[in-house]
């Protein structure tokens, strides 16, 4: 696994001098990110200074994006509603950060029992997105497909004793589905080789890492020495996606190889869009270069 401190303070640098991250817009998915960066950087260097970076940055996310029931998605216009996944993400962000200090995972515990009933139906799944009062599904989208994984891994790293119901309803709708669960997409290869790394003796987890791995064989592009977006789309890449594929290669502990060529391709390639300049793309590659905190192995320390 990856400790490349050195990369991630140069980024972390670079992006606050560019106005990219932490002092551009909001968005959920990239600050949990950051949230658990931060932490995986506590744990490299002992200096305080990267809680209190964790802390402000759980604050400027709840001033910002937090709502009377969940946590928006963005704060630029177009990033209205609520999607389960980023809220799962930020529920892991504040667990971590919790493990050092408990009130974090006190506010964890307290979302995802606010959010919970307005996400899930018992029995049949988890909507993917809601408005961004939850009173009902966001237009035009329908259950997620990997929701219940997503909710299943955060809750329990959360409290596995106060979020029981909710987590077995989670475990319901997994037993429902992981036997024919088929990933065909780059990131969300990543995150399930991600998530079923916590508990990978769980026939679930076995079954989705080997069928992960197939499937990510098939989309490896050499050269450049990246993975495709999809199978059928071996021309199509993107940066931020692969480096979630690094996080799930590292967690799992497999082709170490590829972790490396992925990472000194897109350090230098550029796509010619706005992802050369989001923050989601250079947060998540310093994850790539730290995965830390996001392992199951690199949990914090409290003595």
């Amino acid at each position: 696994m990856l400790r490349d401190v050195d990369y991630v303070l140069r980024k972390l640098d670079w992006m606050r001098a560019e106005g990219i991250w932490p002092n551009g817009l909001r968005y959920l998915w990239t600050d949990a990110f950051g949230v658990v960066l931060y932490v995986s950087l506590y744990k490299e260097l002992g200096e305080e200074r990267w809680l209190g970076e964790a802390e402000r940055l759980v604050a400027e996310v709840e001033r910002v994006l937090g709502r009377l029931r969940g946590v928006r998605i963005g704060e630029a216009a177009d990033r209205d509603g609520q999607y389960f996944h980023y809220l799962a993400m930020w529920l892991f962000a504040l667990a971590r950060l919790g493990d050092l200090k408990p009130r974090y995972r006190t506010r964890g515990i307290a979302l995802a029992r606010d959010i919970h009933p307005a996400f899930v139906i018992p029995g049949r799944g988890v909507i993917w997105k809601m408005q961004e009062d939850l009173s009902r599904p966001y237009p035009g989208y329908g259950l997620g497909s990997m929701d219940a994984y997503d909710g299943y891994v955060s809750y329990r790293m959360l409290d596995e004793d106060a979020l029981a119901p909710e987590i077995a309803q989670m475990r319901d709708l997994m037993e429902r589905d992981w036997r024919t669960l088929d990933i065909e997409q780059d990131l969300g290869l990543g995150m399930m080789l991600w998530l079923a790394h916590f508990f990978p003796t769980e026939p679930w987890a076995e079954a989705q890492t080997k069928r992960s791995l197939a499937t990510l064989e098939t989309m490896w592009v050499d050269p450049p020495g990246c993975f495709s977006r999809a199978p059928w789309l071996r021309d199509t890449k993107f940066a931020f996606t692969n480096y979630g594929v690094s996080l799930g290669l590292q967690a799992a502990g497999v082709w170490p190889e590829r972790v490396e060529r992925l990472n000194a391709f897109f350090e230098n390639w550029r796509s010619g869009d706005e992802y050369d300049r989001e923050a989601i793309t250079w947060v998540m590659a310093c994850t790539s270069h730290l995965p830390g905190a996001f392992v199951a192995s690199g949990r914090p320390r409290t003595d």
